[in-house]
């Protein structure tokens, strides 16, 4: 199981760049460039990832650490399609589902644009901490614990994130955040 678990991370951590935008951002959109660290119990991973989040579209890309291409997540019209460097496609409704399909159980890939920006799902119960700034410090979801560990500057987005269930943990770092004026 645990070998599975890295081995998606792996192949989730491609030396192509995202398409150009479609469309300005607008709304709750953005573009992160950044780093991930995932550990598991004694496995651990990580890569580079390049995220392009909007209303209707999303296109992550994720490398290995020295810049290999290993797979791309995109969403369009509804549907979430895994792209592998091998040439495997998978493909699902609920990105969830899909991690699940090729994992054996279920991450958070659906929260990650409200939990990344330090914001919790709309609808479903969570605890909120804040700190004496008023940045949210954590958020506690859906049975994930998501800590804000670093913000940065100017845009006071979060910079260093964990998130961790059980004894998964899976660190982020964000070099660059690009979001609509």
């Amino acid at each position: 199981m645990r070998a599975l678990v890295f081995a998606w991370l792996a192949l989730l951590t491609a030396c192509a760049t995202l398409p150009g935008p479609a469309a300005p951002l607008t709304g709750d959109s953005f573009e992160l460039a950044g780093r991930f660290a995932a550990r598991q119990g004694e496995e651990a991973a990580s890569g580079r990832l390049q995220w392009r989040h909007t209303a209707s579209d999303d296109d992550l890309l994720l490398t290995s650490p020295i810049g290999q291409g290993i797979a791309r997540v995109t969403r369009r019209d509804g549907r979430y399609l895994l792209e592998t460097a091998d040439g495997r496609r998978i493909d699902a409704e609920d990105p969830d589902v899909l991690v699940e399909e090729v994992l054996g159980w279920r991450f958070p890939v659906a929260s990650l644009p409200s939990w990344l920006r330090a914001r919790p799902i709309p609808g479903r119960p969570a605890q909120v901490e804040r700190a004496d700034t008023g940045e949210v410090s954590s958020i506690s979801q859906d049975g994930w614990r998501v800590e804000y560990l670093a913000y940065g500057s100017p845009n006071r987005l979060p910079q260093r994130i964990r998130l961790a269930r059980g004894d998964l943990e899976v660190r982020l770092h964000v070099d660059t955040w690009t979001t609509p004026d």
